[in-house]
């Protein structure tokens, strides 16, 4: 199997590209390393099944050889890169999904898109199932990412529809795990860091907000089923499992053995208030769901950290 993975020097590409060389595949991994690293591939260096492309996808996509599997999972991602990269995630959503989607056509490969859990906004349905249309605000901080999400599915059901590409939808809800950005502002890597760091742990809001938060290595076995799954219909992924942002503080706090205050600050516009995905059809169609548990996660996430910073 030969597999082009757009935004494989990203957080979850490059565990993706970890795992598919380790199955055998052969991968090229395309990445403007806008958000992405290099230092996320650098022990695939001299791999003889890998080769890493520098190419922003809002620019057409050529690969010489045979494709048999496309994967798009190249934007920014994080909320501190809302206002600093807007434009260019609405292009990697859009442009970027059509130029990924004509290159599956044109190798007859299969393309999954990395969707995301923002497509149903601050929802107004406790879980999120995945025939729930949304609550989403496209003039808001967070339009950008939310929208070009929601056009990136519409152009994958269209080449689907009409191009006869085969496809298929995941949507990611808040997955954590090494190799996030220490800048990367999302809750586990704000709190890990601020933890390690001995510095007061910053709760927006008065924390009973709530997240799901899916380990990465079950997050990566979920893609890898949906993309050999019959399915072109979205699957939700992630975990069952809710925990308010405050209870999250107070367990990073207690694994890493700090001794850090927790501060209050004003909830920023937009932030959802809770997020949980329904997991019946991917446990029911893909035998798939999380297996590794928060507190083991968060400690394998500590000693990244802890690695990095030292």
């Amino acid at each position: 199997m030969r597999a082009v993975v757009a935004g494989a020097a990203g957080f979850i590409g490059s565990h993706l590209v970890d795992r598919m060389l380790e199955m055998g595949w052969e991968v090229v991994g395309v990445d403007n390393l806008l958000t992405g690293s290099r230092a996320n591939l650098a022990h695939l260096a001299g791999h003889p099944r890998f080769r890493l492309v520098e190419q922003d996808v809002c620019r057409p996509v050529e690969i010489l050889g045979p494709v048999d599997r496309v994967l798009h999972l190249a934007s920014a991602a994080s909320p501190v890169d809302f206002s600093r990269f807007p434009v260019e995630i609405l292009m990697a959503g859009t442009v970027g999904t059509r130029n990924l989607l004509e290159l599956a056509a044109a190798k007859g490969a299969r393309f999954l898109l990395a969707s995301t859990s923002e497509v149903y906004g601050d929802p107004l349905v406790h879980p999120q199932p995945e025939d729930y249309r949304g609550n989403v605000d496209p003039t808001g901080p967070r339009g950008c990412y939310d929208e070009a999400k929601r056009c990136a599915e519409a152009f994958t059901m269209a080449y689907h529809r009409t191009r006869g590409v085969e496809t298929r939808i995941v949507r990611i809800f808040n997955t954590y795990g090494p190799r996030t950005r220490v800048d990367d502002g999302r809750v586990v890597p704000n709190f890990v860091l601020q933890a390690l760091r001995q510095q007061p742990l910053t709760v927006y809001g008065d924390g009973s907000q709530t997240r799901s938060l899916c380990y990465v290595d079950d997050l990566v076995s979920g893609l890898l089923a949906a993309l050999e799954s019959p399915e072109p219909m979205p699957f939700n992924l992630g975990t069952e499992q809710e925990i308010t942002v405050l209870e999250l503080a107070r367990l990073v706090r207690q694994l890493s053995g700090s001794t850090s205050e927790i501060t209050f600050r004003p909830l920023p516009p937009g932030d959802p208030l809770r997020r949980r995905p329904d997991l019946s059809r991917a446990r029911t169609l893909l035998g798939w769901e999380p297996r590794v548990s928060l507190q083991e996660g968060l400690r394998r996430t500590l000693d990244h950290f802890r690695s990095v910073l030292s």
